[in-house]
């Protein structure tokens, strides 16, 4: 995929808030606005606040809870939330109590089911890119393989919010860069810890994957993501340098530390092939950003939305769904983190041109599409409570799995 240069960066914010429209409906909320006046904000904790506000929507009043997080001070940080493997999920709640995090929303867009591929399970891994405590856990899948709504033109899987070490929060494009190295040849990597590899690729699968099967980095295409899954597959262990394992088809289970497993399809399947046990073998790989020299703590995947402070060309207007945001401001130093209730039990849904309007007025000058529907959650420990519990009403009726997400720290 080509970089996108220079697309995104940081910019000037006027911090305006929505007026709420309508009486909200049950019992007043902590952080709930009272009809026709702009959100309380209810502080969580040092530099994170919380409130909620009614939206005027095309498709009538959406309800939305807000996080606004303030980069700017020492005790306030955010991380990637995950259930401790890629391949992997759990509720918002539970990846936030695990991890001790005060806040958090959901993330990225999944490989949430595989009705195309009879006998093949869905992995639970996310689409985009992620970076964990400055380690890199994945890659991006091809375009053609995301879950999730048509994207925007001009962006795709490589898109990523993400924090940088200078605590600054920033969009931007992370591609995989790596080689499988051998006494007689240097392969591209074409994947890390995907559940979807470009065609004719190898790709790598280290202990951060987990323990779901590697059969679905095989299926499908680059621009077919139902696609039957390849007939021509071929996977190699290699530990310490060395293989000491091959199969002609993938395999399943925890992957040990300081081991690679090496999935190839089609000509990447041919390549493997050369290999023997006893073969020397190393693997190098990193996520490149196209917009930023600085490292990232964290990152994941979504779309952007808007970028210096205007509407991305070509945002749906149309579809009105149950929407989870994060948008930047005050040049990467303050977060709003945004999760509607869901519908039709409670309110109407936002078009993802209504949500680019939405941060917009929020304050934020960049802003990020994240995982909507039934996975959208936001979750806190409110004051006077112990446990982080969901603030919204999720569209399924509880909380769904969800392979990450943002996680909001303070010391209070």
């Amino acid at each position: 995929m080509t970089h996108r240069q220079g697309r995104f960066g940081a910019g000037r914010s006027v911090l305006t808030l929505l007026a709420a429209l309508g009486t909200l409906a049950g019992a007043t909320l902590v952080g709930a606005a009272p009809a026709g006046a702009a959100p309380q904000w209810t502080r969580l904790a040092t530099g994170v606040r919380y409130g909620q506000f009614d939206i005027p929507a095309a498709a009538g009043p959406a309800h939305a809870h807000v996080l606004s997080v303030d980069l700017r001070d020492p005790r306030v940080r955010v991380e990637l939330l995950y259930p401790g493997a890629v391949a992997a999920r759990d509720t918002v709640s539970r990846q936030a109590t695990a991890q001790g995090a005060l806040a958090g929303v959901n993330g990225d867009f999944f490989n949430i089911s595989e009705v195309q591929h009879p006998g093949v399970q869905a992995t639970g891994a996310s689409v985009g890119p992620a970076i964990a405590r400055g380690r890199v856990l994945k890659g991006a899948v091809p375009d053609g393989q995301r879950f999730g709504p048509a994207l925007p033109p001009g962006t795709g899987t490589e898109d990523v919010f993400g924090v940088g070490t200078d605590r600054r929060a920033r969009l931007d494009d992370l591609a995989l860069a790596g080689s499988v190295r051998t006494p007689e040849e240097r392969l591209p990597l074409g994947g890390l810890n995907q559940y979807a590899l470009p065609v004719g690729s190898v790709g790598a699968f280290t202990s951060d994957w987990g323990s779901a099967s590697r059969v679905r980095a095989t299926c499908g295409t680059d621009a077919d993501r139902a696609a039957p899954c390849s007939t021509d597959t071929h996977e190699v262990t290699v530990r310490a340098g060395r293989v000491v394992a091959t199969a002609d088809t993938p395999g399943s289970g925890p992957i040990s530390a300081k081991t690679t497993v090496l999935v190839g399809r089609e000509a990447g399947a041919q390549q493997l092939r050369k290999l023997a046990v006893g073969s020397a073998v190393s693997v190098e790989h990193r996520l490149v950003a196209a917009s930023s020299w600085i490292p990232y703590r964290f990152a994941l995947g979504g779309y952007p939305v808007l970028a210096h402070g205007r509407p991305l060309p070509g945002l749906d207007r149309r579809t009105s769904a149950v929407r989870t945001a994060v948008g930047i401001a005050n040049g990467g130093r303050t977060l709003y983190l945004l999760a509607l209730d869901g519908a039709p039990a409670y309110r109407s849904g936002l078009t993802i041109a209504e949500v680019a309007d939405t941060m917009r007025t929020l304050g934020s000058v960049d802003a990020f599409s994240l995982d909507g529907g039934g996975s959208s959650t936001m979750a806190a420990r409110l004051p006077g409570t112990r446990s982080v519990a969901a603030l919204n009403h999720p569209s399924d009726g509880a909380e769904r799995p969800v392979p990450n997400g943002i996680g909001v720290f303070s010391k209070r």
